[in-house]
């Protein structure tokens, strides 16, 4: 039963069934693992919480598509021609008048398909440019589908590690998660909740170096979402402080600033 569990787990099918990219067949057979042993179904749960956080990190907003109608309007004004009587007037032919005739109705014709064959062109590029900005919008959509798949699959990565750093008593509402693979040497942070601060006043995240501390970026209670940072080797913790806003990263961390600090686990 173990090694029917194990194999399982390794397989990958928990993942591809979060990912909504499992057959009906194997959706059925990851869903009896879920209700038959309780380690898949926390598994399950965990995976879910990862992918929650990820969504954040892929909102897309719809794409806008402004259809411009176009009305050609012509308006002629023909002026009125006074002909003056004549006191004998020949009698036209009648084979005149039919010419005259179909030679207005072929004007009139022409006319008509000159002004449809402008409007089809003008409609046509329209949807020509439509299907650009959706072809655009789609390659833009790929692309931060693959950095969500990225992402994910660092988040669910053991040798990923998940720490919450939480604020003192001058922030108590700050909240974010940090996430570090000392393995792939990567570093990344959720900005769960942040109080807001004076226009003067910005949050900092550093981390503790044995002989010194270093700026790892500044964090911005409008970017809520999961985001790279840089890893430092041999980081023996990281800290959030509140610093002034001078326009740019300062260089210096002060101690009496901090508000939330953690000890990295591979350094205890």
């Amino acid at each position: 039963m173990e090694k029917k569990l194990h194999n399982f787990m390794e397989s990958g099918l928990l993942d591809s069934y979060i990912l909504g990219t499992t057959s009906p067949n194997e959706n059925l057979e990851v869903e009896s693992y879920i209700a038959e042993f309780h380690e898949v179904a926390l598994e399950y749960d965990r995976l879910q919480d990862n992918l929650e956080i990820l969504a954040k990190a892929s909102l897309v907003e719809a794409p806008r598509f402004i259809l411009d109608d176009i009305q050609l309007e012509i308006s002629d004004e023909t002026p009125v021609v006074q002909m003056s009587p004549r006191i004998k007037q020949k009698r036209t032919p009648w084979f005149s008048i039919a010419a005259s005739i179909a030679a207005l109705i072929f004007a009139g014709s022409s006319f008509l398909l000159y002004e449809q064959n402008m409007s089809l062109n003008t409609e046509n590029q329209v949807v020509v440019d439509e299907i650009f900005d959706l072809r655009s919008d789609i390659e833009e959509n790929n692309h931060r589908l693959e950095n969500v798949m990225l992402q994910f699959m660092k988040l669910n990565n053991p040798e990923t590690e998940k720490y919450v750093l939480r604020g003192n008593s001058r922030a108590k509402n700050l909240k974010t998660v940090a996430y570090i693979n000392a393995v792939d040497k990567t570093s990344m942070i959720d900005v769960v909740s942040l109080p807001r601060l004076p226009e003067n006043q910005t949050y900092q995240i550093w981390a503790e170096l044995q002989d010194r501390m270093v700026n790892l970026g500044i964090l911005d209670e409008s970017e809520r979402k999961l985001k790279t940072i840089p890893y430092m080797e041999n980081a023996l913790g990281l800290s959030i402080t509140i610093e002034p806003k001078s326009g740019s990263q300062i260089n210096k961390a002060h101690a009496e600033n901090s508000v939330a600090e953690i000890i990295l686990k591979n350094n205890q």
